[in-house]
């Protein structure tokens, strides 16, 4: 009987994947490919009168030749090879909306791969619609790049209704660049406000106006999902600006907001400040290129004396002068709730007092760094010479016979051998024993993240070979053993008796 049942649920199966592989064959005229397929028969070994048959019984790199061979297209070698693997990245390579079919026949019933990348590929309406199908079928794929190829209205809709569907098991999808107008925007809202799977997603370089703002606002103010959002390099502006900065008031889960290189502007700027007001979730926010001045900072402002959550601000390219960097650094002060870490406004040309109240503001809030873009009046001096922060620190710690792989192990709280960046720039600017000031500290922080990833991982690789050089072995032993025990345990530290930095003996 068990036998019988796993036969049963086997078939079942079987003829879930033959229905679907079915489909996709149909999804195009088939009159002129049959013809070719009888015209090359007596070139080929493979003779395909049933197709719904055979692709029932073939699966992997077998299935994905056949079908190559029925559509008509060279089968990718890339994909042949690592068709097993959980990553496949085919960016660039020229698949077209045949290729793109054959890969998606072949997908339907794959079960390793979880990470598709298809960037362009010329794709088109007729190759995503292929892809829509199969994603209804598998249930392994979570991420999926398919930017810049050309999808426009008919790719929207297939995707959007797919996704609105809930049965595609995609976590992240990237669909930059693919000509989506204000016409597709409700497509989107329409699909995202019952999605309930998707939590990244990438619609940067298309041409969302102000309807399409208040479209996304819309979605927005009702998504429960999302905590990644990219609507870079669109054209949203006055109304659809207003309408986004609304979405975002109510929303509950976004984390990650990306609106740089649109036209936000001053009003934008006002309703960002409305919504960091009551928004208690959103973490990193760039409104990078946006025709923000003074003016709007001032009204950007107003959220930032009062939000507690927003760690990342990036304002750079926008007509800021020092007055403006003045009004952030302030709104910092005036907010003890505060857990800003980095503001970015690196083309702004800042002076002496501001630079002093930075020093004055890094003293509550020590986490903070500030990227500026320089100094007036000392751009034509040559810039001061500091010692290597690094080397301070070995030098500091040789005196006193200590290794460099304890001093980080005192401010890893976890024990999992990364710190994260702003921790660690807390625990370097309250100590008191290696004088370093913040432009060392911040060179510091960009020596060992130089990768920007938000950690200093001291258990990389490069990390240890780069700063425990030979003269360091017994620490090099120490480092080997330190991480085997990481690995097996998330431990609680025992640390041993060493003075730390602007710390005490233990």
């Amino acid at each position: 009987m068990e036998n019988e049942f796993s036969d049963s649920e086997e078939k079942d199966q079987n003829e879930m994947s033959e229905g679907s592989l079915e489909s996709l064959l149909l999804a195009e005229p088939s009159d002129s490919l049959s013809e070719k397929t009888r015209a090359d028969s007596s070139d080929t070994d493979l003779e395909i009168e049933d197709a719904e048959r055979s692709f029932g019984t073939v699966q992997g790199a077998e299935l994905y030749l056949e079908a190559c061979k029925l559509v008509g297209v060279v089968p990718t070698s890339y994909f042949l090879r690592n068709i097993e693997e959980p990553y496949i990245n085919l960016n660039h390579h020229g698949l077209g909306p045949k290729g793109t079919k054959a890969i998606a026949i072949a997908l339907v019933s794959n079960t390793t791969i979880t990470h598709l990348e298809l960037e362009d590929n010329w794709i088109l309406a007729e190759g995503v619609i292929c892809l829509a199908q199969m994603l209804r079928e598998n249930c392994y794929i979570q991420e999926l790049n398919i930017s810049n190829n050309h999808l426009d209205t008919e790719g929207a809709e297939a995707i959007c209704q797919m996704l609105m569907d809930n049965i595609s098991c995609l976590r992240a999808i990237r669909l930059s660049g693919n000509n989506f107008r204000e016409e597709t925007a409700p497509y989107f809202a329409e699909a995202l406000l019952g999605n309930y799977r998707v939590k990244e997603l990438d619609l940067s370089h298309n041409e969302f106006s102000e309807k399409g703002g208040e479209h996304l606002g819309l979605m927005l103010a009702n998504n429960e999902t999302l905590e990644f959002l990219n609507l870079s390099w669109n054209h949203l502006r006055m109304k659809g600006a207003v309408a986004v900065s609304a979405g975002l008031r109510a929303n509950g889960t976004l984390k990650i907001l990306d609106l740089s290189w649109n036209g936000f502007g001053n009003e934008g700027a006002l309703a960002l400040g409305e919504a960091l007001k009551v928004n208690n979730v959103l973490v990193q926010l760039d409104i990078s290129t946006n025709h923000i001045n003074n003016e709007g900072a001032e009204k950007l402002c107003k959220g930032l004396e009062v939000n507690g959550n927003l760690r990342i601000l990036k304002m750079s390219n926008n007509p800021l002068t020092v007055e403006g960097a003045f009004l952030l650094i302030t709104s910092i002060r005036k907010n003890p709730k505060s857990r800003m870490e980095e503001i970015n406004i690196s083309n702004v040309l800042v002076n002496e007092n501001f630079l002093n109240l930075l020093d004055a503001v890094c003293q509550g809030h020590p986490e903070l760094d500030v990227i500026y873009g320089g100094v007036g009046g000392y751009i034509s001096k040559k810039p001061e010479q500091r010692p290597d922060p690094m080397k301070l620190i070995q030098n500091y710690l040789n005196e006193r016979k200590l290794r460099l792989l304890d001093f980080f192990r005192t401010m890893d709280k976890d024990g999992s051998m990364k710190i994260p960046v702003a921790e660690f720039r807390k625990a370097m600017m309250q100590q008191s024993s290696i004088l370093l000031d913040r432009a060392q500290i911040r060179e510091l922080v960009q020596k060992l993240d130089g990768n920007r990833t938000g950690v200093v991982d001291y258990r990389n690789k490069q990390f240890v070979e780069r700063y425990l050089d030979c003269t360091f072995s017994k620490e090099k032993a120490s480092w080997k053993m330190w991480t085997v025990h990481s690995e097996k345990k998330k431990l609680q530290i025992k640390r041993t008796n060493l003075v730390i930095p602007g710390g005490s003996e233990k």
